[in-house]
């Protein structure tokens, strides 16, 4: 083998060799962004007492005939979940009271594979 074919080959194992390289730190720096992602979605459990008044009256607004059951904080937002009908409700709201989504509570938990949640 001449040193121009050995120089080849070294070169194109090189290139093989970062372009893994590359293709291993992308699929590692997406993995860590959507961990972030889902942590920004946490949901925290929270008082009454911890939820503006804006919130609390927007959500006494939706609850019409039904009753809030539990607060949650999820980053910047608050969550009231509310009992109507026999079933639970989520609504999303940001801080001035402005309703942001409203989903099943139950469909969520199912999602995210908690188990006992009979709601």
């Amino acid at each position: 083998m001449s040193e121009t074919q050995r120089s080849k080959k070294l070169r194109v194992m090189k290139t093989k060799n970062l372009l893994t390289i590359a293709a291993i730190s992308a699929g590692l720096a997406f993995g860590v962004t959507a961990q972030a992602k889902e942590r920004e979605h946490e949901e925290q459990t929270i008082s009454s007492s911890d939820v503006p008044a804006a919130v609390q009256q927007a959500a006494q607004a939706e609850a019409k005939g039904g009753t809030i059951v539990r607060w949650e904080k999820e980053g910047a937002n608050f969550e009231a979940v509310i009992d109507k009908n026999g079933k639970q409700i989520g609504v999303e709201m940001d801080a001035n009271g402005k309703v942001l989504s409203k989903h099943n509570e139950a469909k969520e938990h199912k999602a995210k594979g908690q188990k006992g949640a009979n709601y």
